[in-house]
């Protein structure tokens, strides 16, 4: 008999459904939602993260959303700390935890209960990084990063200057690779009795998915929820300025383009986004990939989820 705390996850590129399928099966299930989606942790980030409304929720408690505001700073040690709790909280009352959401990291983080090398903030180091990068570019940076760790550089984008800084960090402290470093944490045993759900489609499907829901975003008022947070003086180096949406609009409000060229942007990266999301899963171990073009409606599709996964859990 596993002894481990059950964890149902729900995963897959953005627009592909997964907050329905979260929701639906907590209902099913006797579950409740764990976020695993950077930016829908910030508070007045709604439109942009696609936050799940109070009505799609169906009045199954949502965990992690909601909990910072735009001007802190979010990571993923935070998340874990957080996700870890709430899971055992929900166990803990004879619910299922769910963790539903798109940013890979953050799922394997908590499923194999990654051991993070915490590293003080404003380091000497990390402020001449920083310092280089606004004097000379992200590109300086990332290349620094593929002298000292061309896997940890292949793995991560020039503009994420974050985590290229954190890799440059980890790499002068530990004097290992970060990438080598995840790489060993992911041939961990799961921390958790976990099905591991990953939602795709055809990709052009997909990626017309993500042009409709940009343009809805838009109607919405993602420009004025954008414009607001950037009145309020959030920087655009800030960590919740970093999620799709908020980025290239923040150019447009600084005169580098107009705003159909923002929108351009807008789901041209969110479309890089969601390959890259695909990519980081295949890397994954154990998963159930759920191709939604096989299904011929949505009821097939949960009908089918709910078995695998009662059947996973031994529940």
């Amino acid at each position: 008999m596993n002894t481990k705390t059950p964890l149902l996850i729900i995963a897959g590129p953005t627009a592909a459904g997964k907050s329905a399928s979260a929701v639906e099966l907590a209902i099913r299930m006797g579950g409740e939602v764990i976020s695993a989606d950077s930016m829908q942790v910030y508070r007045g980030m709604d439109i942009g993260s696609a936050k799940v409304t109070e009505e799609e929720m169906r009045g199954v408690p949502h965990h992690l959303i909601d909990c910072a505001d735009p001007s802190e700073t979010w990571n993923v040690v935070r998340f874990k700390e957080l996700a870890k709790r709430a899971a055992a909280d929900i166990a803990d009352r004879g619910k299922l935890p769910i963790l539903c959401g798109g940013t890979g990291f953050y799922i394997q983080a908590l499923l194999y209960d990654i051991d993070f090398t915490q590293m003080e903030e404003n380091t000497p180091l990390r402020q001449r990084l920083a310092q280089m990068a606004q004097e000379r570019g992200p590109e300086a940076v990332h290349a620094l990063l593929a002298q000292t760790d061309p896997a940890s550089a292949a793995a991560i984008h020039p503009n994420n200057i974050k985590r290229v800084i954190r890799a440059l960090e980890f790499a002068q402290e530990s004097g290992d690779s970060i990438a080598a470093h995840n790489a060993q944490q992911r041939e961990k045993e799961p921390a958790y009795n976990a099905v591991f759900f990953v939602l795709t489609m055809d990709r052009a499907a997909l990626y017309e998915r993500i042009d409709r829901r940009v343009d809805l975003m838009m109607e919405q008022g993602l420009l004025e929820e954008v414009t607001r947070l950037y009145k309020m003086g959030i920087s655009r180096d800030s960590t919740a300025m970093q999620g799709i949406g908020s980025k290239q609009l923040y150019g447009f409000l600084e005169g580098e383009y107009d705003l159909d060229e923002a929108v351009r942007l807008i789901k041209r990266d969110t479309r890089h986004f969601a390959k890259r999301q695909l990519t980081w899963f295949r890397r994954e171990k154990g998963i159930h990939w759920v191709d939604l073009d096989r299904f011929a409606d949505r009821k097939a599709l949960w009908d089918y989820m709910q078995e695998t996964a009662q059947e996973a859990l031994g529940i």
